[in-house]
């Protein structure tokens, strides 16, 4: 039997990736972290409609919020501006230093106890921020400390499905998969109304539109009109 543990952050990558998870395993739990990030509320709330939508077997929310007190990133320092979308492809100020590295190895910890053998991440090398946690080599690089490092029976496997997809592809996997995109979220900036220029904002944007679909989630600018 393939248990899976999704890392579910409430975010259109993230979400897509579960929807792959529920149809390729048996049972499927989710993981959401808190980190101090900035949109925390609404990324708490969104995996909690997840849960609602897909029903996995058993959901873990855990807080990782020294990520936050050391600081070093723009989403959950108030001292760092977030910028808008400047299509840079260095790492941004909203990277958040090894994050992904501590995201698996809870994971990885609860995978053990639970005996699950997967584990999916909903990172993206192609078409995103330039983050270096991000790139397919990183993942390699952690599946040797996992295969090294635990004493499970059964390796405990790193998914990354969408890696290679560009953003646009991702959102039609997810209509294909019937995804509830109304319950994600991407803006690095607000909790309620998205800002739609931060780099996550405009490239979610820029891909519902190449992909030939409307977002249904709201931004500022609807707002205002």
């Amino acid at each position: 039997m393939d248990r899976a543990i999704v890392l579910l952050s409430g975010g259109m990558d993230s979400l897509v990736t579960a929807g792959i998870a529920c149809r390729e395993n048996d049972e499927v739990c989710f993981l959401h972290v808190n980190y101090g990030q900035k949109t925390q509320e609404k990324e708490l709330e969104c995996f909690r409609q997840l849960v609602l939508h897909y029903r996995p077997t058993q959901t873990r929310i855990v807080d990782l919020n020294w990520l936050g007190e050391i600081g070093g990133s723009a989403l959950t320092d108030d001292k760092i501006t977030i910028e808008d979308y400047q299509g840079r492809k260095d790492a941004p100020l909203t990277y958040v230093p090894f994050r992904n590295a501590n995201l698996l190895a809870t994971a990885v910890s609860w995978a053990e106890v639970i005996r699950a053998n997967r584990i999916y991440i909903g990172a993206v090398e192609e078409d995103s921020s330039g983050y270096p946690d991000c790139r397919e080599v990183f993942f390699q690089s952690m599946q040797a400390a996992i295969n090294t490092g635990t004493q499970c029976p059964f390796p405990i496997e790193i998914r990354t499905p969408v890696i290679h997809l560009n953003k646009a592809d991702i959102v039609k996997l997810g209509m294909k998969l019937q995804v509830p995109f109304e319950y994600s979220w991407s803006c690095y900036k607000d909790n309620q109304i998205a800002c739609g220029v931060c780099d996550s904002c405009a490239l979610r944007l820029k891909a519902f539109e190449q992909a030939g679909f409307t977002d249904p989630i709201p931004y500022a600018w609807e707002k205002q009109r």
